[in-house]
C-alpha cells in the first residue's frame, strides 16, 4: 500500500469507526446522497478551473443513474467514476461499510510503483548508505543517502517530505557536500509538509526567488478565490550546496515533493530526470460526512507559477524523460538513475 494512502487511512480513522454522528438527520437515501455529493463540490471544490474541469457535465452523466432504488454497490460506483473525472490525488472517498478507499487519479499507482525498487538501488549503485537522522518514525518508510559507486557523486532518497527536525537536511550535506554533485531522488515519493519542503530547498537556494502563489476558494462561483498569497524560496540552514543537482522523478512524485520541485526548478543548478509527476499541488479540506456513514475530502487551493498558469493535473515534466519498466527492474537495471549518473559525468 502506498504511504499517501495509509496516511489518508490514518486521517479516516483506519476504518476504526463504523458509526458517525453526522449532526440533524437527513434524508439517507440514494438521490439525496448524490445531489448533496454533487453540490458539496459544486460549491467548494477548489480546481475546476485549474484543471478545466466540466462538473456540470458530470451531474447530466451521472444524476440519471441513480434513483430510490439504486442500491450501496452501485452509489459507490458512481462516486468512484465521478471522482475518477476529476483525476486528483488529494480528492479521496472512504465507505466504513464497505472498508474501502478511493483515491481519484490512483488507477496506474501500483505500476508504477514496480517501476522502482529503493533496494535495488541499495544494491547496485550506492555505497556506504546511511539513514537519515531526524526523520518521523510514524510516518518514514526509507530515507537515507549515500555515495553513487565510482562517482564523485552524493545519493539522496526520500519517499516522503516529512521530518521531525526541518533542519535535517544539513546533516546530510555535511556528509556528500564535497561531491561535485547530488542526485536526489523523489521517486515513489508520497508527498508531506510544505514547510520541510522549502527547508530543503532552502540549502540548495541560490537567491529569493518567487515561486508560486496559492489561493483558497472562498464562494460559489467556481472561480471564486481569496487574494493570492505569494511563496518564495530563501537560503536557509548551515549547510548549502550550490554544485549540480539532479533531481529524479516519477508519476506518483506528488504533493508537498512537487512543492519541492516548485522551489527547486528555480536554481539554475537543478534538472529534473525521469516521468512527469503526478499533477496534485492542492492543500485538502476538512472531512464531509453523507447521511449514508460515507466519508470523502476534496482539493480546496489553488497554486499558480509565477506566471499564472497551474500545473495541476499537468505536473513538472521533467527535463529529460525517462522511465523504467517492470521488466527493467527485475533485470536489476534502473535506467532512470543510470541516465542521471550518464548526465553529471559529463558536467
Amino acid at each position: 500500500m502506498k504511504r499517501f494512502t495509509l496516511i489518508i487511512l490514518m486521517a479516516f480513522g483506519l476504518f476504526a469507526c463504523e458509526k458517525m454522528f453526522l449532526g440533524d438527520d437527513a434524508p439517507n437515501d440514494p438521490v439525496n446522497n448524490f445531489e448533496i455529493f454533487w453540490h458539496d463540490f459544486d460549491q467548494h471544490y477548489g480546481l475546476f478551473h485549474a484543471r478545466a474541469l466540466n462538473w456540470d457535465s458530470i451531474y447530466t452523466v451521472y444524476r440519471p443513474q441513480v434513483n430510490a432504488q439504486t442500491t450501496d454497490e452501485e452509489l459507490w460506483s458512481v462516486f468512484k467514476n465521478m471522482l475518477a473525472y476529476l483525476d486528483d490525488g488529494h480528492t479521496v472517498i472512504l465507505s466504513h461499510q464497505f472498508k474501502q478507499l478511493f483515491i481519484s487519479g490512483s488507477e496506474l499507482d501500483s505500476i508504477v510503483e514496480t517501476e522502482f525498487d529503493i533496494n535495488l538501488i541499495k544494491d547496485k549503485y550506492i555505497e556506504n548508505h546511511q539513514v537519515i537522522p531526524g526523520i518521523s518514525s510514524d510516518t518514514a518508510d526509507i530515507y537515507l543517502y549515500g555515495k553513487v559507486k565510482n562517482m564523485d557523486i552524493g545519493y539522496v532518497y526520500l519517499n516522503g517530505i516529512v521530518a521531525d527536525d526541518k533542519n535535517f537536511m544539513d546533516h546530510i550535506l555535511k556528509q556528500l557536500g564535497h561531491h561535485k554533485a547530488i542526485i536526489l531522488d523523489l521517486r515513489n515519493n508520497f508527498g508531506g509538509d510544505d514547510v520541510i519542503a522549502e527547508a530543503i530547498a532552502g540549502r540548495f537556494a541560490d537567491n529569493e526567488n518567487f515561486v508560486y502563489t496559492v489561493q483558497e476558494r472562498n464562494g460559489p462561483k467556481h472561480t471564486d478565490f481569496t487574494n493570492k498569497q505569494k511563496y518564495y524560496t530563501k537560503i536557509e540552514g548551515n549547510e548549502h550546496f550550490s554544485k549540480p543537482v539532479v533531481v529524479l522523478t516519477d508519476r506518483i512524485t506528488v504533493s508537498a515533493a512537487e512543492i519541492l520541485l516548485l522551489h527547486l526548478k528555480s536554481f539554475a543548478q537543478v534538472t529534473q530526470i525521469g516521468d512527469t509527476t503526478a499533477g496534485d499541488f492542492s492543500d485538502i479540506g476538512m472531512r464531509r460526512f453523507l447521511p449514508n456513514g460515507w466519508q470523502y475530502q476534496y482539493s480546496i487551493m489553488m497554486y499558480l507559477l509565477p506566471d499564472g498558469r497551474s500545473l495541476d493535473g499537468i505536473g513538472h515534466v521533467p527535463d529529460v524523460q525517462i522511465r523504467n519498466t517492470f521488466a527493467d527492474i527485475q533485470a536489476g537495471n534502473d535506467l532512470v538513475i543510470e541516465e542521471a549518473m550518464r548526465y553529471l559525468k559529463n558536467k
